[in-house]
This record gives C-alpha cells, structure tokens and sequence, in this order.
C-alpha cells in the first residue's frame, strides 16, 4: 500500500511537470538528459528520497503552481553528480518543475516566507520546496542615454529599464467613498507597529480602504487558494471598464510583499509581468524614474533602507516635479509605463498599488 501511494504520488508529480509545459528542456540538459525516458527516470531517482509526507507537500505545491501555502521540503545538502554536472538538490527541483534553464544557485532567492529563510547554513539539510524560492531579476543596466525629446528609437531603454520624465499634473486622484473609515487604521490598531500601508488604484481613482501591515509578509492577491492578505477581487466599484476588468483577472495569485533585513523584496506570483517604480531604484539628483518590468516567478528589491538613508541625506529636492515621497514604491499589474508604452504615467495603468513605507526601522 505504501509503496503504491508513492508510486501515485511520484507520478502526479511527473503529470504536473509535463502539464505545465517543461516536457522539452532546455538545451543545455541534453547532456544531462539524453532523453525524456532519461529524464524520467532521473526525476523519480530524486523523489524516491523523499519520504510520503514531503512528497504529499511537494505535490500540491507544484499542483497548486505555489497558491497553496506548503511547507518545506527537506533533503539532503550533498549535490548530486549527473555525468559531468555536480548540481545542488534544490537547483534539481526548480529546473524540474520550475525554470528549465536555471543553472547556478545564485539565481536564486529564498523568499521570506520559507521556514528556512532564517535557519542556519550549517545544517545538514536543504529546503527543496521550488515553490519557497524566486528568480532573482538580473542587476541594473546603466541609466541609458535617452530624453524624453529624443527622435532615435534605439536610445529609448528596452525590457526592465525605463527611464522618462514624470511631468504628471499634481490634482488629487479620485478616492472612492467611505475610504477614510478604514477599521485597521484606528487609534487602538495604530498602537501597533505597522511597516507598511498599502492602497490599491484603478486609474487614477483609489479602490478600497487602505491596508496595513504588521506581519512581516504580506500577499497582495485576486484570487488566491486559502488565500490571507490583501484581497484585491473583493473590492467592488461601480461601471468598471473592460480594460480594467481585463487587467484584474491577470492579477491571479498577484504578489508576496515582504519586509527583510536589507530592504522590501516583492516576489511576481501572478502569470503577467509587474512594472515597480522606487525612489531607491531611481538615479539620484535625476528628474529620470527607473521603471522595472518584474516577470513572473521573479523577485526584485523594490525599497532598499541603507540605500534610502544615503538618498535622503544627498537628495536635491530641486528635481523633483511635484510631490515627491521618499518613502512609497508603486507597482502596476500587467500594464507598464513610460515612453515605450502609450501610458506615460501610473495613474494611466488599470490596476497598480502604492505602497507607503514606515520608514522607521
């Protein structure tokens, strides 16, 4: 009996790998691999280590592709030797029911909400789970030379670099009624510390109450299995317009915002990209904005603290146009801005967040 559960268990894992789309591999695992049956063979060789209740744990985090919260998955720290490779356990995980073409651990970022993001190195054990991990988004290319009364397309910055002259008209944004009746922001709850306090926008008009954060996580969401955190499909308004309707049902599993001791990461846990603009991600003494296009399954520093210190103490408050918070980061859900796009500004994209930091550490 218990060698048939693991047997159905290792094949449920093999059905969800080849169902989400990671049956032909990257070139460079034909090395590895020389063939599917090879391939095979080699991810039921791994998953026989495990026993069945991580192997239970491992099935509904790829079955659920991470909307489930799941524990970790531990496995011996020694790397395995597949012919000429010498790969870590965790990094046969990920490329076997993740990211084909991961090849170095340094790609990787363990996200706050695993078990073991705090737990020593020493151990002789490693969570596995390709679900508690991120890719790391690549580092910053240098501000490249554009103004914005350029005629040459090619100096325009492509991909995850943006950078534009926000000249965005000042007048307030619409707010929805009832926003400033907001329970969590009451005098008994403000006792508490909070980090954060997150609004949510459509357009130019908030959505909503603002949400505050206490935990060091938070998941930022439209629809989320068991989902705890800031619920963005719950939020009603009146006469929404296709194009927002279209954009909140690409939000799906949305975000993981999380507060760590170098700074505020956010993990992309939706299927589209997301576009994060942060005064720490600006170049300073710049009327230039960096724009940042974050790719599913990927994570990027949206707030760095030693950075925002260094910043705050150098800005020239000369450049900014209009009202400049050093401490709110804005993220958009799918639409991007800026010149490569026909949104030049935040309030021009469907749905995005703005995240206002209490930058009191």
């Amino acid at each position: 009996m218990f060698r048939c559960k693991r047997s159905g268990l290792v094949r449920r894992l093999w059905q969800s790998r080849v169902a989400a789309g990671h049956g032909q591999e990257a070139d460079d695992w034909s090395d590895l691999a020389a063939s599917l049956n090879e391939l095979k063979s080699l991810t039921h060789w791994l998953l026989k280590r495990l026993k069945e209740k991580p192997l239970e744990v491992l099935a509904q985090a790829v079955e659920s592709s991470g909307g489930l919260h799941t524990a970790c998955v531990y496995m011996a720290k020694n790397e395995v030797r597949l012919g000429r490779h010498t790969l870590a356990p965790q990094i046969l995980l990920c490329r076997l029911f993740r990211w084909p073409d991961l090849k170095h651990l340094f790609e990787l970022k363990r996200l706050y909400s695993c078990e073991s993001f705090s737990r020593s190195t020493d151990n002789a054990t490693v969570c596995c789970n390709p679900y508690h991990f991120s890719r790391l988004c690549g580092p910053d290319s240098p501000p490249p030379p554009y103004s914005r009364f350029s005629t040459n397309d090619e100096e325009k910055p492509l991909e995850c670099t943006v950078s534009y002259s926000e000249t965005e008209a000042t007048s307030s944004p619409n707010i929805t009624p009832g926003d400033f009746s907001d329970a969590s922001l009451s005098p008994d709850t403000m006792k508490q510390s909070h980090w954060c306090i997150v609004a949510y926008w459509e357009h130019r008009t908030r959505v909503g109450r603002l949400y505050t954060v206490y935990e060091q996580s938070v998941s930022i969401f439209y629809d989320l299995p068991h989902g705890n955190g800031f619920c963005l499909g719950q939020l009603a308004l009146d006469n929404r317009s296709e194009t927002v309707k279209r954009t909140r049902s690409k939000i799906g599993y949305g975000i993981l915002l999380s507060r760590e001791p170098d700074g505020v990461w956010a993990y992309n846990r939706s299927e589209h990209p997301i576009f994060v603009n942060s005064p720490t991600l600006d170049i300073p003494n710049s009327r230039t904005l960096i724009v940042r296009k974050v790719m599913p399954g990927y994570s990027i520093k949206v707030f760095d603290y030693e950075k925002s210190c260094l910043l705050q103490q150098a800005t020239d408050t000369d450049y900014s146009d209009g009202p400049y918070d050093p401490n709110s980061v804005r993220i958009s859900f799918a639409k991007g801005w800026g010149p490569c796009y026909s949104r030049q500004f935040i309030t021009s994209c469907p749905c995005w967040l703005e995240i206002m930091l209490n930058n009191s550490r």
